[in-house]
């Protein structure tokens, strides 16, 4: 079993304030919450770092009614450009950004290229999204990627996807991670993708069944969901909080714990959607979510919106008089 750190027991800082201990809610528990973490009685500023994965889905490409929007290759262009949504969140939060192509078809230019299988996961319904080989060398660029990110400063770390067509491997994660059922796995959408996606989750749980769960993720996932699980696995180890961001990322944490529980203790989830799945996928992880949104962000930009709020949470952390200072 690997080595995680234990975290720090509760300090006397919050009982010394001259401010009312909860007064600020939830900021003020999860700077503490940080601060513990951190080991520190006043924590530092947040250094945090984004990480993007981008993969192909095969299940998506071999449905009769794929998924519509814009490809995978045309999300992570977007992402990329000066004028992206991701890009300003992230310079506003002081966080680094970095976007990896796991395995996405078209021409790309600004990632970073670590390539696993050239056209993304297989498709579920029919075999393994990936072979054990693949599965583990996306395991370790995760992992890999969290430590290089940790080395430089960041004490603050968000994985997040960007990806057309990972609603099947997603549904099929939670369903056999936190016990959910198909229908409530798979957030409804069109009429004309709905079906044919739930029956693609059915298929691919019926194929993998039996299927360990510390195995099932190479089975009904993605390459990029591994990635992110040995992300948050690498920044467990190194006692490195992790910032959810959305469905995704909540199916790659439940993955991650499935291999080691503990690892869930350096998690917070920086929002939910009304997507019943992601509610019950941050439930099964035990982690309550600092945001409520009425519908669903990708691609880190939950996280990164949060991150402002959170370092202003440390600052007041920092600034309330104790008593022995009044």
């Amino acid at each position: 079993m690997m080595e995680i750190p234990a975290i720090n027991s509760d300090h006397d800082h919050r009982s010394a304030l001259l401010q009312p201990v909860g007064c600020l809610g939830r900021l003020e528990d999860v700077a503490n919450w940080i601060a513990k973490r951190q080991g520190k009685l006043l924590p530092d500023n947040l250094k945090p770092a984004i990480v993007i994965f981008a993969a192909d889905h095969g299940v998506t490409s071999a449905l009769t009614h794929p998924e519509a929007g814009p490809s995978t290759a045309e999300r992570v262009m977007h992402a990329v450009s000066e004028q992206s949504v991701i890009r300003k969140l992230a310079e506003e939060a002081g966080a680094s950004l970095t976007i990896v192509d796991l395995g996405v078809k078209g021409e790309l230019s600004g990632v970073e290229v670590d390539v696993v299988r050239e056209s993304g996961s297989a498709d579920i319904r029919v075999e393994s999204a990936m072979s054990e080989a693949q599965y583990w060398e996306a395991v370790g660029i995760g992992e890999e990627l969290a430590a290089r990110a940790i080395s430089e400063g960041a004490n603050l770390l968000t994985a997040s996807s960007l990806v057309s067509g990972d609603r099947v491997a997603v549904a099929a994660l939670i369903c056999e991670l936190a016990g959910v059922a198909p229908e409530e796995a798979l957030e409804a959408s069109s009429h004309k993708t709905y079906a044919e996606e739930l029956m693609a989750v059915e298929v691919a749980l019926d194929r993998a069944q039996g299927t360990s769960s510390h195995d099932i993720l190479r089975e009904v996932g993605g390459i990029e969901l591994a990635a992110m699980a040995g992300f948050y696995r690498a920044a467990a180890r190194k006692g490195v909080p992790v910032l959810l961001d959305g469905k995704a990322s909540a199916a790659a944490a439940l993955a991650a714990a499935a291999w080691d529980v503990r690892i869930t203790g350096w998690m917070l989830a920086s929002f939910v959607s009304e997507d019943r799945a992601h509610i019950l996928a941050l439930e099964e992880l035990g982690l309550e979510p600092l945001m409520h949104l009425q519908r669903s962000l990708s691609g880190a930009k939950g996280a990164a919106l949060l991150m402002p709020l959170l370092q202003s949470s440390l600052a007041l952390h920092r600034g309330f008089a104790t008593v022995e200072e009044f």
